[in-house]
């Protein structure tokens, strides 16, 4: 069994701000956020990598990112999403997940360079609210 920081967060050892969960996938906030309301989504099974990953789990986690990024815009007012995944180079956690990041025009994101924020104490639950509210509504 794997022991990465998301499989703890799966398994509840971990806080988190949960936005959406099923029986495939998990999605939460981004401790660390490019831009506030930045999720990560994962499969609730480990995988490593994108090549590990059964047929069985690819749709629910494309639909899960596809719903996670429809969301940004009435939760926050995003006029579009950044959506990201990495393979070895690049992954911070040793589990696959997709980033999906709230932009606007003229954000100041550039490219592959991901300047991260904070929340400031109580932030982050807010933006979790309003995200889950967001999907409720979907």
């Amino acid at each position: 069994m794997a022991t990465d920081i998301f499989c703890q967060i799966i398994a509840g050892e971990l806080p988190t701000q949960q936005v959406w969960r099923d029986d495939d996938v998990v999605a939460f906030l981004d401790h660390r956020p490019v831009f506030k309301g930045h999720v990560l989504v994962c499969p609730t099974r480990h995988v490593d990598t994108l090549l590990d990953l059964p047929a069985e789990l690819m749709q629910p986690l494309l639909s899960a990112t596809q719903r996670i990024a429809a969301a940004m815009g009435p939760a926050f007012g995003a006029e579009g999403t950044f959506v990201a995944m990495n393979n070895v180079i690049s992954q911070s956690v040793p589990h696959l997940h997709t980033h999906v990041v709230p932009r606007s025009k003229g954000d100041g994101l550039r490219g592959f360079f991901w300047p991260r924020t904070r929340y400031a104490d109580g932030e982050e639950a807010d933006y979790a609210d309003r995200l889950r509210a967001a999907l409720a509504g979907l």
